[in-house]
């Protein structure tokens, strides 16, 4: 059962830290690297459902099929995540036209290749709720401020309890050698 209960533990701070890590990285993307973005609408289901994240990476190229995300990523301004259906160049500017999933036509505008924020290549269904949750002060507090006072306050008590023993032990070893 203290095999069980340490096993829970060690997940529970693995989980911990994977959600800091990807909230990290969504607050603060690094251009050029991976990045992870919180899909907010249905538009490429069921390829890839509402709330989950896409980690897209920058590529040289893109072709058709590949799912991308483009456009302007500010406070006010969220990326779209959508599949290329055709490219074109124009005076030696690639164009991509994309299109959703579950939409009926493609998007009216095309995109010029220095918009491509990167390709999708991976999808975690459902994550992005926690994500977006947790960059709220409710959620920050209460998915990573909290589980994180309880880690380090168990690790202080840890400390002090091994401090304790080895008090303990350090008197009796002292009073066997000075016997009175």
């Amino acid at each position: 059962m203290k095999k069980l209960l340490t096993l829970g533990y060690y997940i529970f701070i693995g989980a911990i830290i994977i959600l800091a890590l990807l909230l990290i990285s969504t607050l603060f993307p690094i251009p050029g690297n991976f990045q992870v973005k919180v899909v907010q609408s249905g538009s490429m289901e069921p390829a890839i459902s509402t709330g989950a994240i896409v980690i897209i990476k920058p590529q040289e190229n893109y072709e058709v099929e590949d799912v991308v995300t483009f456009g302007k990523d500010t406070k006010t301004d969220v990326p779209t995540t959508h599949r290329i259906v055709s490219v074109r160049a124009v005076e030696g500017t690639l164009l991509y036209t994309t299109k959703g999933d579950a939409n009926e036509d493609p998007d009216a505008r095309e995109t010029p290749q220095k918009e491509i924020i990167g390709k999708v290549i991976l999808d975690i269904p459902r994550i992005g709720y926690i994500i977006d949750f947790a960059r709220k002060p409710l959620g920050f507090l209460l998915l990573i401020i909290f589980p994180a006072v309880i880690i380090v306050g168990d690790e202080v008590v840890k400390i002090f309890k091994e401090l304790k023993k080895l008090k303990k032990n350090k008197s009796v070893d002292s009073s066997h050698e000075n016997p009175q």
